[in-house]
Order: C-alpha cells, then sequence, then structure tokens
C-alpha cells in the first residue's frame, strides 16, 4: 500500500507541473527542482559521488533513511538510468565492488554482458562483402551488438550479498524520477543531438528521445513513464520480471527485428539473442585483484574486466621509481608523466595478450599481478626516452624480476568502448563502500529502445574483436563475456579505507584510474585536484591520445623524452574529454571528501549526509 500512496503523489505532483501528457514539457513550464551541481562535498556519515545531482540525492535520501552503501548504489545506479539513460540503464552490464566494513574484505560482482548462445564466430563479417561489417554505424547501431543485459542481476545480487533494502525499496527513488521527470542540461541535449540519425532510425528511440522530431530542448522536463513502469514491474517481481516473461520476449524481439522507421538508411544488422539466453543470465561473484602500491593495498576487477590487472601491473611497473621526486624547476613532473606513460603502454600490451573472459581463456591475473613481473617489465622503462610503440608484451611463462625481459609474441589491440559509461562511488556510516562503474557501451548503446518499456539496450558486444583469431583470448565465442576496461578501484591503507574511484571512458577508463592514483598518491594533489588536473592515455599506440588541456600543459616538456600526441575526441560525441571520474577520499574521524568532475561531461555531483559533525 505505501507504494502505491508514493505513485500516486508522484504522479499527482507531475499533472499538477503539465497538462500536456507528453515526454517533455516546454521549458516555460520547466519545473523549478534543477539541483545545482557541486563537484566537492566533505563531511560525516556517509557520501556520494556520481555524474548527476538526481543520482546523488536517490543515495543520499536512502543514506539517511538509514540504507547502507549497497542500497543507496542500486538506488543511484537506477536513478542514472532514468537521467544519463546513454551512458546507464538495465539494458546494459557493468562491475560492483564493496569494501565490508564488518569483515574488512573487498568482494566483487561481475555484471557484464555475454554474447548469446547461438552468435557465431564470423557475427561481425557481412555475409553480402565477407568482410567486417564498418565499426559505424553498422555495428554500433545494430542487433548483432546487443549482449544479454547484467545489471538487473548485479543490483539484485548486490542487495543479496550486502544490501539491508529489497529490490523493489531501492528503486523508488528511481521510479520518482522517471515519473516527475527531471530537467534538461546542456549535456543530455548534446548527447542526444550526436545521436540524432541513430536515434532516428528505430521508432521506439525517436519517439522517447527526439520528441517532435529533435532532441529536448534545455530547461525542459523529461519524462520516462515506460522506464517507471518498467522499474514498478521489476518492484514487484524482481528481476525474474526481466529476465522471463513479457519484457524478455520483446528484448529478443528488439534485437532479432528491431523497430527500424521506414525512412532510415542505416542497415541495423539482426541479433542473435533468445529468451533463454535471458533467463540463464547469472551475475558472478568473483574475487578481486590485488596489488600494493606505495604501502597501500589497492583492490580492482578481475577479468572479464581487464581494469585490475592493467591498473595493478601497471602501478607494480612504477613502484620502483620515485616518482614524487621527478618535479622540474617549474614545479611540473614530465619525468613522472613519461613513466606513467611508458608504464600503461607496457601493462596494455599484456592486456591484449593475455585478458579475456577466464570461464574461455586461462588468463594469467596472478602473474600479471606479481609485483616480481612488474618490476621485471620496469627494466622496459629508459627514463629519458619513450620507447618506439607497439611494446610487445612480457612472458608470463618465464620472468624472475631481472633485466633484461623477455619478451612474448605481440597482440593486436581492438577496443571500442566509448564513454557512454557511468561510474559512482557510495560511503555509509558504517564504513561499507561501494565503486561501481556500468555501462550501455557507445553513447546511446545500440540506439534501440525496447518498445514500451523505456530503456536503450546495449551495444557491448563490438568489444570483441570484429575478426575471430584462435589466439584471440577476445576473440567472439557464444557464451563470452567481452572484455572490458572498467576500472572500479578501491584502495585500503592499513586495513581502512583510503580511496574508491572509477571512471567511464573506454579504454581509457585504465588510464583515467591509474593517472588518478598517481596524482593523488605521488604527486602530491589532493583528490579533488586529481580528478580535474588533465588527462593523457598511452594504450601501447604511436601517438598519445590527451586532452588538448593535457597537450597545452606538458605537450612542450615531453616533447625530449619522444612522445606524440593526438588530441581526445571520437565519432560519437562533440566532447574532447577523457573519462568523467568520481571518487571519495576518507580522513580521519569518519570525515569523508566526494569528489567529482567540476568540468568534464558538465560536471559531476558530489554530496554528504551531514556537512559537520
Amino acid at each position: 500500500m505505501p507504494k502505491v500512496r508514493r505513485r500516486i503523489a508522484a504522479l499527482t505532483a507531475v499533472l499538477a507541473m503539465s497538462v500536456t501528457g507528453g515526454a517533455v514539457m516546454n521549458p516555460a513550464f520547466a519545473d523549478p527542482r534543477e539541483v545545482k551541481k557541486e563537484p566537492t562535498a566533505t563531511g560525516y556519515g556517509g557520501a556520494v559521488s556520481t555524474v548527476d545531482p538526481d543520482a546523488s540525492a536517490a543515495a543520499i535520501e536512502v543514506l539517511r533513511k538509514g540504507g547502507n552503501a549497497a542500497d543507496a548504489a542500486v538506488a543511484a545506479a537506477a536513478t542514472l538510468g532514468v537521467t544519463e539513460p546513454y551512458s546507464a540503464g538495465i539494458g546494459g552490464g557493468g562491475y560492483f565492488v564493496f569494501y565490508d566494513a564488518k569483515t574488512g574484505e573487498v568482494g566483487t560482482i561481475d555484471g557484464r554482458e555475454t554474447a548469446p548462445a547461438k552468435m557465431p564466430n564470423d557475427a561481425f563479417i557481412d555475409p553480402a562483402t565477407g568482410k567486417p561489417y564498418p565499426f559505424t554505424p553498422e555495428l554500433v547501431t545494430s542487433g548483432v551488438s546487443v549482449g544479454v543485459p547484467g545489471t538487473p542481476a548485479t543490483w539484485e545480487r548486490a542487495l543479496e550479498r550486502w544490501g539491508t533494502l529489497d529490490l523493489g525499496d531501492a528503486l523508488e527513488p528511481a521510479i520518482d524520477v522517471a515519473t516527475r521527470g527531471f530537467v534538461v542540461d546542456e549535456t543530455f541535449r548534446q548527447q542526444t543531438l550526436d545521436n540524432e540519425k541513430r536515434f532516428a532510425a528505430f521508432t521506439s528511440t525517436s519517439s522517447l528521445y527526439l520528441p517532435g522530431g529533435s532532441a529536448p530542448a534545455v530547461g525542459s522536463v523529461f519524462r520516462n513513464p515506460d522506464l517507471a513502469a518498467t522499474y514498478e514491474l521489476l518492484a514487484e517481481e524482481g528481476t525474474d520480471g526481466f529476465y522471463e516473461g513479457p519484457v524478455a520476449d520483446e528484448i529478443v524481439a528488439a534485437v532479432k527485428a528491431p523497430p527500424k522507421t521506414a525512412g532510415t538508411t542505416l542497415p541495423v544488422p539482426v541479433g542473435h539473442m533468445t529468451t533463454k539466453d535471458l533467463a540463464a543470465y547469472e551475475a558472478l561473484d568473483q574475487d578481486p585483484t590485488h596489488v600494493e602500491y606505495r604501502g597501500l593495498d589497492v583492490f580492482g576487477m578481475a577479468p572479464s574486466s581487464s581494469g585490475g590487472t592493467t591498473v595493478g601491473e601497471a602501478l607494480n611497473i612504477l613502484e620502483p621509481f620515485n616518482l614524487s621526486e621527478m618535479g622540474n624547476a617549474n614545479g611540473k613532473n614530465p619525468a613522472a608523466l613519461h613513466h606513467y606513460l611508458e608504464a600503461s603502454a607496457l601493462a596494455f600490451a599484456d592486456r591484449a595478450k593475455y585478458v579475456g573472459d577466464p570461464a574461455f581463456v586461462n588468463v594469467p591475473t596472478d602473474e600479471l599481478t606479481d609485483p616480481v613481473f612488474g618490476k621485471e617489465r620496469s627494466c622496459r622503462i629508459n627514463p629519458a626516452k619513450a620507447a618506439s610503440k607497439p611494446v610487445d608484451p612480457g612472458d608470463i611463462s618465464s620472468y624472475d624480476g631481472a633485466c633484461p625481459a623477455a619478451a612474448a609474441a605481440p597482440a593486436a589491440e581492438t577496443d571500442t568502448e566509448n564513454i557512454s559509461t557511468t561510474n559512482l562511488t557510495v560511503a555509509d556510516q558504517w564504513g561499507n563502500v561501494v565503486e561501481y562503474t556500468l555501462t550501455i557501451e557507445q553513447t546511446g548503446g545500440s540506439g534501440i529502445v525496447v518498445p514500451g518499456r523505456g530503456f536503450l539496450l546495449n551495444n557491448e558486444l563490438t568489444d570483441f574483436s570484429t575478426v575471430y583469431k584462435e589466439d584471440d583470448p577476445n576473440r567472439i565465442q557464444p557464451g563470452k563475456r567481452p572484455r572490458s576496461s572498467m576500472s572500479p578501484t578501491i584502495i585500503l591503507k592499513d586495513g581502512d579505507p583510503f580511496l574508491a574511484l572509477g571512471s567511464p571512458g573506454g579504454s581509457t577508463i585504465i588510464t583515467t584510474v591509474l593517472q588518478t592514483i598517481l596524482n593523488r598518491v605521488d604527486l602530491g594533489m589532493d583528490i579533488s585536484e586529481a580528478i580535474a588536473a588533465p588527462r593523457a592515455a598511452q594504450r601501447n599506440t604511436a601517438k598519445v591520445t590527451a586532452e588538448p588541456g593535457f597537450i597545452e600543459a606538458y605537450g612542450e616538456q615531453l616533447k625530449p623524452f619522444g612522445h606524440e600526441f593526438t588530441p581526445s575526441g571520437d565519432a560519437f560525441t562533440s566532447a574532447a574529454e577523457i573519462g568523467a571520474a568520481t571518487a571519495i577520499e576518507f580522513k580521519p574521524n569518519g570525515r569523508m571528501v566526494a569528489a567529482a568532475e567540476p568540468v568534464r561531461r558538465g560536471g559531476g555531483s558530489a554530496m554528504v549526509v551531514r556537512p559537520s559533525r
């Protein structure tokens, strides 16, 4: 009965605001609830950092009512599915990392999407030409790229393991936001415009996100009653309401027969998913990766994510170097950044060679995170000169930490993850911590909204290598999880939380998390400065991808080392940003500093339960 009263109250509030009944209200009638984003908040009793104030407010509401970090994280994630639908939602997947204050242990959930059981090895080869489909627009806007979603199962499993609320209670804030609507900002409108052609290809997507034929206006109120109803269904039936029954049937129909508009010129290759694939999906409990760095214990996500192994290996490679003493007379640190870029390239070489879904590939996780292996790989760093790229991977079958290091046969690196991922960080009054990265892949995922259900389907299977090769750990295989770069990370100091952080950004997630750790731990920045600093991503390529601000600040100083740069940016967004990090740092006496982006992706939203004791 309380849920019914809450739902009626929410609907009444919406009706009081508008009599149009549409998804978007005119800016002149926009709801005044728009919340100013604050990128940093300091206080006590719990904290949260996300990219969106509605999501952060949802988490804070749960924490203030006595829920814990797991409860609040699910509430925030569900709300992001409403307000950040091009980056997250129940049509996607992700990785959930939890520090349990009672046990002092870190646990994780792998909620990555899976390939359908009937997906062929040549799924990305156009039968008409015998050649791979072009990545854009064919693969990214397709049914064939849609993996079996893992997000609903992740939420349910996280609440089962660590939460105090049931799924229905955790979904209540998101249902309210979807019902009453949220205020459209510049980021939401621009991301819609960036995807206008793709969204216009589908009847269900265009009717939701292109009302009247164009993107919602800044300042208007965007409502998603279909998603509110879908969340209500999950609240009543649990995830069975998603993985079985009418919703499952409708997901499969959208994948196998995408709801194309009559006038679209996009080919939209169809997919192979069945209702059996959905019914068989399982979010997996697994141990985290672990390395020690400067006396800190760094826990990350194990494969199928490559985040924990690659961030961990890069830290092991950097451990022998005193980065904090590499500043110059100008107060900058080009030598430290040179070492960061070189360590990242080496770790990415090993990522390409060895990392895939451990259910299908023998991933040497222990070896990749072994400090002895990292020390041996550090021998490849010339303190004065960048190595020619790509560098070769290390040989995990034979290493002893001594120079010179043996090399293994190289492997091709293919990465297509885009910024359409989001990250959130939550801590509660008892000391529990969540770091959670979730995604639907490209901005707008596959572009396909499940008709009548209000959520976009992912295109995560584009993370597989396009061409099947027997020695490729990331080759397409039925039931397999594509390799991910998501890197939710929790760092302990003397057994207690010190820092939790993560970011979106495709394969630059790894470099963003790594660089932020170095900024905070080695280069003397506070956590807000560490997040705001300009970024560069070396992923074992000839040129370093970097934000314009990084090139302006450090480009000339890094030229003597031999680094060349290319500005960041892609075909799916007008932004030239790398990542959109969130973090919480834990200070003495229970004080927490929640930090989000001050500018990237329109700025993030940090909140605390109490600003003072």
